[in-house]
C-alpha cells in the first residue's frame, strides 16, 4: 500500500529552521514515495536503519542523513494506505534526550 504521510508540511518547516536536514529529509520523503508498505516488516525492508518501537506504540524511528537526524513517527495500517504521522523530528543527540526520560513513546510536539 502507498503510504500517506500527514503532517508532511512539518517536514518543510523542519527543514527551514534546520538547513542541514534538507538532504536527508528530502531523500527519506523520495523512499517514502516510491516505498509500498503491506505489513510493519516492510517499513524496516525500505529504512534498514529504521527501529520499531515496542510497548505496542505502532511507532517508528526513522534514522535521516547519516544518523544526524532522527523522525518518529506513528504508523496505521489502512485498507487502501499506510498513513504515517509525524510526531517529533530532531537530532541524535536531542533523541537520545528523550529516550532518557522514555519520552520516544509518547511524545507528539506536531
Amino acid at each position: 500500500m502507498r503510504i500517506h504521510l500527514i503532517k508532511e508540511r512539518t517536514v518543510f518547516e523542519y527543514i527551514e529552521q534546520n538547513p542541514e536536514a534538507k538532504s536527508g529529509l528530502l531523500n527519506w520523503l523520495r523512499i517514502l514515495e516510491a516505498s509500498r508498505w503491506n505489513m510493519p516488516s516492510d517499513i524496516l525492508k525500505s529504512f534498514n536503519t529504521a527501529d520499531t518501537l515496542s510497548n505496542g506504540t505502532k511507532r517508528v524511528v526513522f534514522n535521516i542523513g547519516g544518523n544526524k537526524f532522527r523522525c518518529i513517527c506513528t504508523y496505521s495500517f489502512g485498507s487502501t494506505y499506510v498513513h504515517l504521522f509525524v510526531n517529533w523530528i530532531g537530532t541524535h543527540s536531542e533523541y537520545d534526550k528523550l529516550c532518557d526520560k522514555k519520552l520516544q513513546y509518547t511524545i507528539s510536539k506536531y
